[in-house]
């Protein structure tokens, strides 16, 4: 589930996907643009590590980003999770060093957005209407 919201995009083709969710662990995502895109055939990594684990509470990861061969940043992810009367509220806080030839912290809040609004669509669809 986690590969369809967060790695597969219409943009690129995903490469190496690998994602645990446990203290020590490591998650890789490596994806290589498509042509007919501005950056056609050059790949974009993700190498995380996972801190910390407190189930239905939080999640804290260090991350890596590179643009073909170049880190582009380095950041500390904290996901909350807080429960509400209709499901549970997502907080995500992006704690990132933007290294030379980095997109910017607008593009990696758009990247997160358009992350999210995949999930919740994932959530959607789980769910039957109400006849």
């Amino acid at each position: 589930m986690k590969r369809r919201w967060y790695a597969e995009g219409d943009q690129h083709e995903v490469e190496e996907f690998a994602s645990e969710l446990r203290p020590g662990s490591d998650q890789r995502l490596r994806y290589r643009f498509r042509e007919g895109t501005p950056f056609a055939g050059v790949s974009i990594t993700n190498s995380d590590t996972i801190l910390e684990v407190v189930p239905e509470e939080r999640i804290i990861a260090s991350s890596r980003m590179a643009f073909g061969d170049n880190c582009i940043s380095v950041a500390l992810i904290t996901t909350e999770l807080q429960p509400e009367d209709q499901g549970t509220q997502l907080k995500l806080t992006f704690q990132g060093a933007f290294l030379p030839g980095a997109d910017g912290p607008q593009i990696r809040e758009m990247g997160w957005k358009t992350c999210f609004d995949r999930l919740e669509q994932q959530f959607q669809s789980k769910v039957a209407p109400i006849a």
